[in-house]
């Protein structure tokens, strides 16, 4: 499925590289094939069973276009917004899980508009700045520029997003 020395994007991990892929019984029960993973924010390492790659929700990184429709979305100004704290946590963590880089933008655009009302909650501020890293990360590894570049790439889609409805509710 992946080969080694290829890029991968483990989900609310961030975008890692594939350094072995070996059969192996790590708790000496029956032998698999596992993915040896190296987290590249981190530098941490990840054995995958590949029996739960899908599970995982392990994935190739994203493509050029992917990234350049990943920052139209998150500028587009579209989010929804649950009234009530929890609905809107639960909501956001499901979408966290499922690794998607769509779910995450949406997560992130979510929390920043409510964090542009009152302030977010300790959990909601650990799920913006995972749900911000793991765009910038992705965008980063995608268009190869530095961190900073692609915070800036993010930071500016995120405003042109609230600019937008600021002005659909001035009118």
């Amino acid at each position: 499925m992946f080969r080694v020395g290829e890029k991968v994007v483990y989900p609310n991990h961030g975008v890692g590289v594939v350094e072995k892929i070996a059969l192996s019984a790590p708790d000496g029960g029956e032998k698999q094939t596992y993915y040896h993973l190296r987290v590249l924010g981190n530098d941490s390492k990840v054995m995958v069973p590949e029996e739960n790659l899908d599970r995982v929700g392990l994935r190739r990184l994203a493509k050029a276009r992917e990234i350049r429709d990943l920052l139209r979305l998150i500028e587009d100004g579209n989010i929804d917004v649950y009234k009530d704290w929890k609905g809107r946590y639960k909501q956001n963590l499901d979408k966290m899980r499922t690794g998607s880089l769509t779910d995450a933008a949406q997560v992130l655009k979510n929390l920043r508009l409510v964090s542009q009302k009152k302030s977010l909650s300790f959990r909601e501020k650990k799920m913006y700045e995972k749900a911000r890293y793991f765009i910038v990360s992705e965008v980063l590894h995608v268009r190869e520029i530095s961190e900073e570049d692609a915070e800036v790439l993010v930071e500016k889609a995120l405003t042109g997003s609230l600019e937008k409805i600021s002005k659909a509710k001035a009118s």
